[in-house]
């Protein structure tokens, strides 16, 4: 009130112009302050190494880089008050008249927040299941609620219809809550940085991993906080949104509103308008740097022996065993087809929309193919109906290794020779077992362990956790890694059984620089191996393999 009155008494007095430039002014003499001073937290397992120093000044806008498993969620952990100090101290200074606490001046947005669903526990592929998909709330009703909670007067809806409104309302039902038809919602400007217009009449259950991020990033934004931590905000989204999303947050930057502090796993690119980096590796926090000097002292990636795949183990990739599987049509007659798809056409629920219009697909033992499109356009959807996830595949006309779905051949069958990674199945990846049972439920395409595996599986497991360089985390809880490291873990699990197409969706989300280009090598040294055939998804070109000659675009 007293900042409000401040202005308008310079507005009569110098007018407009001197007005706006006071305005800018005022919101940079009072921006976000964060101090932690020779810090530990009190929990032993995410404990730094050494006390911790970071401070977040007046302009500032820090991109906080780090391998996986090097402690950059701990730091946040710290900075949010999530982790309660041993020792040292930790000051916020929003400015005159704001609450000196991280509640409700400080938003984060975690790498879980963008996979995870916010409604209820969430299984894989918990969006074919007709009764869940209907009791799913609609995307506008959700973003009601989360204006509703801050503010009820401005939303039209009573705290009653608020609470009711996450619960699986009809169409007609959030009519009657206002949660679509109202003016000052629908005239938000964000509905349109974020592309949510054309996600208000979806039901949750059913959004993409890209459309999650989205509207993860909206329902936080809305709050206008002081201080907005995102991690990795730009990975599952396709190119024109990542471009989209670069220049709201520059928009943020250049206004004033809000201040940064960004999660980067990919070590080698850091948006321009962050002025400061603090690298964080080893549990260990380093020393506020400037961007140019970050960047002046970027080792080459491309070149570091840490991003590459060993030729020992490359040569053990070649090496492992083949496992044959013949291509049998139905009359008994030998093919190389590992997918056909024949006029494909899938109506969406909820909707007059139709994906694929009548698709044709072959795709041959030993092809490699990368699939690409926007966010919903349906790749991960498409990858269901192969995987025999999607119930919907029983009335498709599609083959897989010669055979035509639903002709009597059970799911396991068909799963025993496809390894498929994606990060909807991360999402719903829960089992805190030690890391090399994750690893070992591949052999049974199991979620959890319940077959013990023998001891020559056992060493095959943890040759490939070494090829992915987590043999040291084989005894540690799955849900304790890093997300990093239980992506890694999850992609040993694709690998463990040998499979003979493997289904790659989005393999890359989330790893740092060098395990993404170590990733990579993995991939195209399994791809070496005779009748191996690939499909890949992913939104950056530079993510593929070598050795990717086919594209289908969606």
């Amino acid at each position: 009130m007293e900042k409000k009155l401040y202005l308008c008494v310079v507005y009569l007095l110098f007018g407009d112009g001197f007005h706006n430039r006071i305005e800018s002014f005022y919101k940079y003499l009072f921006m976000s302050k964060i101090i932690l001073n020779n810090a530990l937290g009190r929990l032993p397992q995410t404990r730094m190494k050494s006390p911790v120093n970071f401070s977040l000044a007046d302009g500032e806008h820090i991109a906080v880089m780090g391998p996986n498993g090097g402690g950059k969620s701990c730091l946040l952990d710290l900075i949010t008050g999530k982790n309660l100090l041993l020792q040292g101290s930790l000051e916020y200074d929003f400015g005159p008249g704001t609450k000196p606490s991280a509640y409700g001046n400080i938003v984060q947005l975690t790498f879980e927040d963008a996979l995870g669903s916010v409604e209820k526990p969430y299984y894989f592929q918990q969006r074919f299941n007709s009764q869940d998909r209907d009791e799913s709330p609609l995307v506008s009703v959700v973003l009601k609620r989360a204006l509703a909670s801050g503010n009820v007067s401005a939303t039209g809806l009573s705290a009653d219809d608020a609470r009711a409104a996450g619960h699986g309302l009809t169409q007609d039902d959030a009519r009657a809550a206002g949660a679509e038809d109202d003016a000052e919602f629908l005239a938000n400007p964000l509905l349109d940085t974020f592309m949510m217009r054309p996600l208000l009449h979806k039901r949750m259950v059913l959004l993409s991993s890209g459309e999650m991020r989205r509207y993860q990033l909206f329902k936080y934004l809305i709050k206008r906080p002081k201080v907005l931590i995102v991690d990795n905000p730009f990975i599952g989204l396709d190119a024109p949104m990542r471009e989209q999303l670069d220049g709201f947050f520059r928009h943020l930057v250049e206004g004033g509103e809000v201040q940064i502090i960004m999660v980067l796993s990919m070590l080698d690119t850091v948006p321009d308008y962050i002025t400061h980096v603090v690298q964080v590796a080893d549990m260990q926090v380093g020393e506020k740097q400037t961007r140019a000097e970050y960047l002046a002292a970027l080792p080459d990636f491309a070149a570091a022996p840490e991003s590459h795949l060993s030729p020992e183990l490359t040569q053990a990739i070649l090496d492992l065993p083949v496992h044959p599987m013949a291509n049998l049509t139905q009359d008994g007659s030998e093919t190389d087809e590992i997918i056909s798809i024949r006029d494909l056409s899938l109506p969406l629920p909820d909707t007059d929309r139709v994906l694929y219009n009548g698709l044709n697909w072959t795709v041959r033992r030993g092809d490699r193919w990368a699939l690409q499109g926007r966010n919903g356009a349906g790749k991960s959807t498409l990858l269901s109906l192969i995987c025999a996830d999607h119930p919907a595949a029983y009335a498709c006309d599609i083959s897989l290794f010669g055979r035509r779905r639903g002709t009597g051949e059970s799911i396991w069958e068909i799963k025993k020779h496809i390894g498929f990674v994606s990060p909807e199945f991360h999402r719903a990846y829960k089992e805190n077992r030690p890391a090399i049972d994750i690893v070992a439920s591949g052999l049974h395409d199991s979620v959890g362990l319940y077959k013990r595996p023998r001891p020559d599986q056992v060493e095959v497991c943890r040759l490939w956790m070494r090829i992915f360089g987590i043999e040291h985390l084989q005894d540690r809880l799955f849900l304790t890694l890093s997300s990093g490291e239980q992506r890694l873990c999850l992609l040993a699990r694709t690998f463990v059984k040998d499979p003979a197409l493997l289904i790659l969706d989005e393999p890359l989300h989330g790893l740092d620089t060098y395990r993404r280009n170590l990733v990579r090598a993995v991939i195209a040294a399994f791809c070496q191996r005779p009748d191996k055939t690939l499909i890949m998804v992913t939104h950056y070109v530079e993510e593929l393999p070598k050795g990717i000659a086919q594209k289908l675009t969606l």
